[in-house]
């Protein structure tokens, strides 16, 4: 376990956010115990974050900054901490996502980071075997965010057939992240669209890419391969994957025609839910 004395608060996001906690804390004269008493969480828990041990949440900060009076502090700093548990490689893409003004993307084999539920992200992300899956999936939910924002960002999926079909996580999981997808079926700033199978032979069959807008920007088209991800605002590039995608919007199925294909997946492949599920236990 790292030594808090010798934290450097320069070193990472989290460095400083441990190191920040444990002077903000001893400034109020609170033992870790007793600032977890105040905040509903153990001594240890403080601790371990102090430490860099474990990753803070977002809850935690808002009530760390609720019981010490540090006017958000925490909660700001939370979304930099988040962000630089995202893979080194996928960090600046992560960046650009969220400065854009419109989202484009194409997914061949799951759904798109930002429309997934945490128990579809937590079964994605578990497939890399992580050293840190929490932190991963702590970090994949803050990315979604943007889409909480008075203004987000307009975006436009399509998602090829076979996204429905693959049970990731389990039938449970499936239903649950296939009716987060209808909750955008009359979304303003968010569309789904479908590619069906029978479209055949299409403009992406290499694989998934995405292509981001801004205001103030050149246009950015990111992919990936196994191992890391590739941005490029080349004008060419960019003219390319911008023709494509609009053939695959074409080829894709309406938004509400989408959302009835959904639907039927839900029905078919994965069924019904007899009762309510019950709440989990914190």
């Amino acid at each position: 376990m790292a030594n808090i004395q010798c934290l450097d608060p320069t070193a990472s996001p989290l460095d400083y956010y441990g190191w920040e906690l444990r002077r903000q804390r001893e400034a109020h004269g609170l033992k870790q115990g007793q600032l977890g008493d105040i905040i509903f969480c153990t001594g240890s828990l403080v601790g371990q974050i102090e430490t860099t041990k474990k990753v803070p949440t977002r809850d935690f900060s808002e009530r760390v900054d609720a019981a010490l009076g540090t006017d958000g502090l925490f909660s700001r700093l939370i979304g930099l901490v988040l962000r630089s548990q995202l893979p080194a490689w996928f960090q600046p893409y992560a960046e650009m996502e969220a400065k854009a003004a419109y989202i484009s993307t194409y997914q061949a084999q799951l759904v798109y980071g930002l429309l997934q539920t945490e128990e579809y992200a937590r079964a994605v992300l578990a497939t890399g075997m992580p050293d840190d899956l929490e932190g991963l999936l702590a970090a994949r939910m803050e990315r979604q965010r943007i889409l909480e924002r008075e203004r987000p960002p307009l975006a436009w999926v399509v998602l090829d057939e076979a996204v429905l079909h693959r049970p990731i996580g389990g039938p449970e999981v499936m239903r649950r992240q296939l009716a987060r997808l209808l909750e955008f079926a009359s979304h303003r700033w968010m569309h789904v669209q479908v590619l069906p199978n029978k479209a055949g032979a299409h403009a992406s069959l290499a694989g998934s890419f995405n292509f981001l807008r801004f205001d103030d920007n050149l246009d950015i088209v990111y992919t990936e391969d196994i191992i890391s991800g590739h941005m490029t605002a080349n004008p060419e590039t960019v003219r390319e994957a911008a023709l494509r995608y609009a053939r695959l919007q074409a080829a894709a199925h309406s938004v509400e025609d989408s959302a009835e294909l959904i639907i039927r997946v839900m029905e078919e492949r994965y069924g019904v839910c007899s009762q309510p599920e019950e709440p989990s236990v914190a």
